[in-house]
């Protein structure tokens, strides 16, 4: 194994199964991966760790595909659901330029009556209200639901949004891009075929997004190495992908894990294992996120001592996460982070959503 980092820190580009072996590492090779992949990172970013200053704004919990590793959708006519209408949004637009963000994420569930002009006009409102913020908004999934339900393609549909404001685009939605494992996990969510689709798209028309995994929960080491490579791939092709963004599967209050078909998430070894094989396999990305939200502060910190080198965003609120069982995910404040950041020697600098510094 460590012939294999030594080989990978002098620029061997990791195989598949080369990443599955590492990944599976169980014994103190866990923290010779982490070491390795701290390296690499220290040679691509330096000693920098970034955030940004952001806010979550949660328009529906109204969701057509109720996926079983989300405690956040509802279907219409719960007593919990809701759908916003524009007053309500400007408010919480007003809320987040108070906290002086330079990014607004447009969060929802992908509401079975939306279309096209649904998410043209939220857009557009919010773009109005804070046109110097980066709306960042629409998953590969949404954008295909808009794009059926309004009858257009979706490339025309990126058009749409772009042109009504639409930053930078989530790159959400892709949990595991195994369709195996989708049809247990999200099953009626856009195939991966078409999330590979839509994201080249944007990408190519030159909207920028992240890219995400969700692990954790159903899948196994070699879907997750599969859909890191599906990423690889497509940042070969496009180079349009901000950063990868491990999302740790919260287990607590999901359908999966209530009814035996999921653990009770992944381990911190698989947590800190993710973060580091992810910076060694992806040799085309310069940033992985440590999305503190899921993993809590403490190991959001060891992650920055395993490859990580940003700690996502303030958020403010992240009601996705609260209701899968995240109960601290809502904030960070950014003093915290500097507290954090410090005790292991590194800088904390404020980035825009495409990561330059403000």
């Amino acid at each position: 194994m460590q012939q294999l980092l030594d080989d990978v820190l002098a620029g061997h580009r990791l195989t598949e199964e080369e990443a599955v072996r590492l990944m599976k590492t169980r014994d103190r090779g866990v923290f010779a991966i982490a070491a390795a992949a701290d390296e690499l990172r220290e040679r691509k970013v330096g000693d920098v760790v970034t955030y940004v200053r952001n806010q979550n704004i949660h328009v529906t919990n109204i969701c057509k595909n109720l996926c079983g590793f989300c405690g956040f959708g509802k279907r219409v006519g719960d007593p919990e659901a809701f759908c916003d209408d524009a007053e309500t949004i400007l408010w919480k637009v007003d809320q987040a330029v108070e906290h002086n963000v330079t990014e607004i994420c447009l969060l929802s569930g992908v509401h079975p009556d939306y279309t096209l002009d649904s998410y043209v006009e939220m857009i557009g409102c919010v773009h109005e209200a804070a046109p110097q913020v980066d709306i960042h908004t629409a998953s590969p999934d949404e954008i295909a639901w808009a794009a059926q339900q309004s009858g257009v393609t979706t490339d025309e549909a990126i058009d749409r949004l772009r042109a009504a404001g639409l930053g930078t685009l989530q790159g959400t939605a892709a949990e595991i891009l195994v369709d195996e494992v989708r049809s247990t996990i999200c099953p009626k969510k856009c195939d991966t075929a078409t999330w590979v689709r839509v994201i080249k798209e944007a990408h190519e028309k030159g909207v920028r997004s992240t890219a995400t995994i969700m692990y954790g929960s159903c899948e196994s080491v070699e879907d997750r190495v599969r859909h890191l490579a599906i990423l690889r791939e497509i940042q070969d092709e496009t180079r349009g992908f901000t950063e990868l963004v491990p999302l740790s599967y919260l287990h607590e209050n999901t359908a999966l894990y209530r009814r035996g078909r999921a653990p009770a998430g992944a381990t911190g070894r698989e947590d800190l294992l993710l973060f580091a094989v992810a910076r060694l396999f992806l040799d085309n990305f310069d940033h992985i996120q440590i999305s503190w939200g899921k993993v809590g502060s403490k190991l959001a910190q060891l992650g920055l001592l395993a490859g990580g080198d940003d700690l996502g965003g303030t958020m403010f609120c992240d009601d996705v996460s609260v209701t899968a069982g995240g109960e601290s995910a809502d904030y960070l404040d950014p003093a915290e982070m500097e507290r954090i950041v410090g005790d292991i020697d590194r800088r904390l600098v404020q980035r825009t959503t495409t990561y330059e510094p403000v």
